[in-house]
């Protein structure tokens, strides 16, 4: 029986975390995401924030990518300045998911972003954010659900070509596309929900959590691009933003 491609996984860093008699800083993840890599028949590999200089170094020995959702991007990623609904900063994140990101698309692996990760992957490739919507988080702490139609020939059309009703919570948005980027799905307010790369790059962005529900195509295309075990020819070197300092 095979093992699986190998599936990395962006984490959090959180101060502080409490479990039995431990408070402690903590590196982690809702169990969510490793369950349905899990349950499409790969091998999930968490990836806490590091060096940004080791991220191509990481990624050589990971198959696929999946950058995961949480804290809002910094605007000044994208040359913006904070809206006062905008989260606090995730630094270390920031630099880490974003240089992941373009490791992966020079590698050429399959890559996933889901939500946070979607919107990483559209400033990555030079693209800007809303930086707040209403309607897609109604009540704190509790993932919606809403309709995404996909755009027809499009490699999210592909994975699943009806209109599907997706476990969402976001407040942020894809504004102006990255390089290359083209968008696959939309809510029916128009709010881009998928993005992706033209093939033969396999980069997909979700703005919704699949994690939080029982549709796992998404990510059974991931694990089956990531299986081929081939890399795909490489994407045009991504347009990341320095580092903050």
């Amino acid at each position: 029986m095979s093992a699986g491609p190998l599936i990395g996984i962006s984490t959090y860093v959180e101060p502080g975390v409490r479990w039995g008699v431990w408070r402690l800083d903590a590196a982690l993840l809702p169990a969510g995401y490793p369950r349905l890599v899990q349950r499409a028949g790969g091998l999930a590999a968490m990836l806490p924030p590091d060096a940004p200089e080791r991220a191509a170094a990481t990624v050589a020995r990971l198959d696929g990518l999946v950058i995961a959702g949480g804290p809002d991007v910094e605007p000044v990623r994208y040359g913006a300045e904070p809206d006062p609904r905008t989260g606090p900063p995730a630094r270390s994140r920031d630099a880490w998911e974003l240089a992941l990101i373009e490791a992966a698309l020079d590698r050429g692996i399959p890559l996933l972003g889901i939500c946070r990760g979607m919107q990483l992957l559209n400033v990555a490739l030079g693209g800007t954010l809303v930086q707040h919507i209403d309607g897609h988080a109604e009540v704190p702490g509790v993932f919606g659900r809403h309709p995404v139609k996909p755009v027809p020939g499009t490699l999210y059309a592909g994975i699943a070509p009806e209109q599907t009703s997706v476990p969402a919570y976001h407040h942020q948005s894809v504004d102006r596309l990255g390089k290359d980027l083209i968008p696959s799905a939309h809510a029916e307010d128009g709010t881009v929900e998928a993005i992706e790369l033209p093939a033969p790059a396999w980069a997909l962005g979700v703005q919704w959590h699949p994690e939080m529900g029982e549709d796992t195509r998404v990510t059974q295309a991931l694990v089956k691009a990531a299986h081929r075990g081939q890399p795909l020819p490489p994407h045009p070197r991504a347009i990341v933003p320095p580092p903050v300092p």
